[in-house]
């Protein structure tokens, strides 16, 4: 079965140009099949203050309404076609695409429940086929947050959940290995000192929740993560971005989740 490396890009590394150059480079020298997938909701939030639509967030995430989906859209095309021009230059033959690129992620509207999150997707189906179709001619896609419900409505979508749910939607094809990478060596026990975890089982990480040591916004990344790996994805790993080229190697130096 042939490999594919599916890789998130996150954090502060997407707005920092030097830095995204360094990690596009270390992707473009992946072996195998690969996909990167990345989000951008920070830039979107100077945007939309910049143009007078503070943007509304509700315990870190944010709320998509229709002022918003139009600029987080365009941010995000943006960036999307700026990671892959500079992908051609190192000569990666690559596509940006959005979910709706070739039906390639179908989400629905999240349900309003205490909070109405807005144009905000949660996914429910993977187009495997599309994927494969671009693996064959050579491609290499770079997918941004945005899906779309089969109605004609995009949907942001968060960037985590779309790495983890391509990983699983075609891990029947390819033996997969899932990265996310951010400004961070890994997933960590003393945040002073960075001390990486260098693996978590599903024991391990229900201990480290209890104990109060993963916390915030690493509880949702990892979750996706172990929800990547139940489906059959064959491994995953969170790491620095400058890391990226030690992912295949015996010395990568971040955090590997596995079943046991």
């Amino acid at each position: 079965m042939e490999s594919l490396t599916v890789v998130k890009i996150g954090g502060k590394v997407i707005n920092e140009e030097a830095e995204l150059d360094i990690f596009l480079k270390k992707f473009a020298a992946l072996k195998g099949n690969k996909i990167l997938v990345h989000g951008g909701g920070n830039i979107a939030s100077v945007v939309q203050n910049k143009m007078g639509i503070p943007p509304k967030m509700v315990e870190g995430r944010r709320i998509t309404d229709a002022d918003a989906i139009d600029i987080v859209t365009m941010v995000f095309s943006g960036l999307n076609k700026k990671i892959v021009a500079k992908l051609q230059s190192a000569g990666i033959q690559s596509l940006g695409v959005s979910g709706a690129d070739g039906n390639l992620i179908r989400s629905r509207k999240r349900s309003v429940t205490t909070i109405d999150y807005g144009y905000v997707g949660d996914v429910e189906e993977v187009n495997a086929e599309f994927l494969k179709a671009l693996f064959d001619l050579g491609i290499v896609p770079v997918v941004c947050a945005l899906t779309h419900d089969n109605q004609g409505q995009l949907l942001n979508t968060n960037a985590d959940t779309i790495a983890s749910e391509l990983a699983r939607g075609i891990a029947d094809h390819y033996q997969v290995d899932l990265v996310y990478c951010f400004e961070q060596p890994g997933v960590l026990s003393d945040f002073e000192n960075k001390v990486v975890i260098p693996e978590i089982t599903p024991a391990g990480y229900a201990k480290y929740k209890a104990d109060g040591v993963i916390v915030d916004g690493m509880i949702p990344k990892l979750d996706n993560a172990f929800d990547a790996i139940n489906a059959g994805v064959d491994t995953v790993k969170i790491c620095h971005f400058e890391a990226l080229d030690k992912v295949q190697s015996i010395d990568y130096p971040g955090t590997t989740l596995c079943l046991k």
